[in-house]
């Protein structure tokens, strides 16, 4: 490195990369530093640099030791040890400074000789103080996954029919006759603890209730009027829960009931398509679901907007990951058992790696967020303006003679729309939910209406 271009960096000042010190005598502290930089992405120590950034430098005399006390620090206070590498800088004062760089660990987590695993947090360090940091440090060298973590739930908690039935469209095996044999099946299915317990991936795909035993990993949808967050107001609300397979599904009609149709070129008397095709959905929600980070004890949200449609996971993106290189299809398995399972097809899956790319075929106008200081990752599906739409006329026209009744505006608006909520029937009616609910029990009272499933993720069924 030539003398030019050290200053250059230093005239940058410190960061989580780069750090000043001015002198080492204590190799512990030392030792500590350096594994603080390995247990993250490396970075490089300047001796010989003051926190102001000037450059007193170092004699001849203090390169020896420094260098004696970095070789020693790196090879005996450091668990595993690390290899360094130093250069030597010539200053034109005749001093020198030595550029000490770490790399990023490839045996991590490392410690110091007292047991303490240290990380960088900007241009400091910090200790490692909970056990959610501790895991998240194995998961990242594939020492430990989030989906492996034992539960409470004994095997009692399994939904019988949901896993004989995937035991016998999957594996065409029969359900074991006997909880002995259940659980020695699960065990080897990597989907329950050697202590008899469901894991995390075995409560969260087969379990009857999982948010009875982890009610942070559910979903909650929201769609909010205009295109901000509002405290109270809002359209269109609910909470999915039960195994993952469920909470996708319903997640999916919360979408698709709060988007527009639109013509797409079709007749004027057809019921339309959804102003972004659901299999842009499907990709996102398997994403969010199977490869968010389960440390974090929080619900995946949906939220919806007038302009665009956030689906916000917890976690980051993991180890070095970037939108950059996810949107060229790396990927990285937080959730290797989570990800098996889905593959088997108990979620729309088309390989890893090939579904956000699919998402931007079918839906060029999505963002990527990774916020790693808030540990979220974003996917923002952005919409056209109502102008840009043919949306299809669901209110039906009338003559200047006469209008419809509203019993058959109710009829023409659940064919358009099967999935249309009694809310958005008032607002396009100009009547209030009571004056809908009231025709709605008229209608199903003469037989011409039914409601199928339940009333949230059902669907109305026109019968004459």
């Amino acid at each position: 490195m030539k003398a030019s271009d050290l200053l250059i960096q230093i005239s940058l000042g410190e960061d989580s990369k780069h750090q000043f010190k001015v002198d080492v005598r204590n190799a512990d502290s030392l030792a500590s530093e350096m594994a603080a930089f390995a247990n993250c992405e490396g970075g490089t120590i300047y001796l010989g640099v003051a926190d102001d950034g000037s450059t007193p430098g170092l004699d001849q005399a203090d390169v020896a030791r420094i260098n004696q006390i970095i070789s020693n620090a790196a090879s005996q206070l450091v668990k595993s040890p690390l290899t360094v590498r130093t250069e030597n800088v010539a200053l034109q004062n005749g001093r020198v400074v030595i550029v000490l760089t770490v790399p990023k660990g490839l045996d991590k987590p490392y410690f110091d000789k007292n047991g303490v695993i240290w990380l960088k947090t900007g241009a400091d360090k910090r200790r490692v103080n909970s056990k959610e940091e501790l895991r998240r440090l194995f998961q990242i060298t594939d020492q430990f996954h989030a989906d492996e973590l034992p539960t409470k739930a004994g095997i009692d908690k399994l939904d019988k029919l949901r896993f004989r039935d995937f035991l016998r469209d999957v594996y065409k095996q029969d359900h074991p006759d006997n909880q002995e044999e259940l659980t020695r099946l699960l065990q080897n299915m990597n989907l329950a603890t050697d202590g008899g317990k469901l894991n995390l991936a075995g409560l969260l795909m087969f379990a009857e209730r999982p948010e009875i035993i982890k009610p942070q990993f559910v979903l909650k949808a929201i769609r909010y009027p205009g295109n901000r967050i509002h405290a109270t107001d809002y359209v269109d609300t609910e909470d999915f829960a039960g195994p993952l397979p469920k909470i996708f599904d319903d997640a999916i009609a919360f979408v698709m009931r709060n988007l527009h149709k639109v013509q797409a070129g079709r007749g004027v008397n057809a019921p339309g398509q959804p102003e972004i095709p659901e299999s842009v959905f499907e990709e996102l929600l398997v994403n969010a679901l199977v490869h968010r980070d389960y440390l974090v004890s929080a619900p995946v949200r949906l939220f919806i907007f007038d302009n665009r449609i956030e689906i916000v996971s917890p976690g980051h993106l993991p180890n070095n990951l970037t939108v950059e290189k996810i949107r060229t299809g790396n990927t990285n398995i937080r959730n290797p058992i989570l990800v098996s399972y889905v593959a088997k097809g108990l979620l729309p899956y088309h390989g890893l790696g090939s579904g956000i790319n699919r998402a931007l075929s079918e839906w060029s106008m999505i963002d990527f967020t990774d916020d790693r200081d808030g540990c979220l990752f974003t996917a923002t599906v952005h919409r056209k303006s109502i102008n840009e739409m043919e949306l299809v006329n669901i209110v039906p026209k009338s003559s200047p003679k006469s209008s419809p009744k509203t019993d058959q505006q109710i009829i023409e608006l659940m064919l358009a729309n099967a999935s249309i909520t009694t809310e958005q029937l008032g607002a396009a009616l100009g009547v209030t939910k009571r004056a809908v609910l009231k025709q709605i029990e008229k209608l199903k009272d003469q037989g011409r209406l039914q409601r199928v499933g339940p009333a949230r993720g059902g669907h109305w069924e026109v019968l004459k």
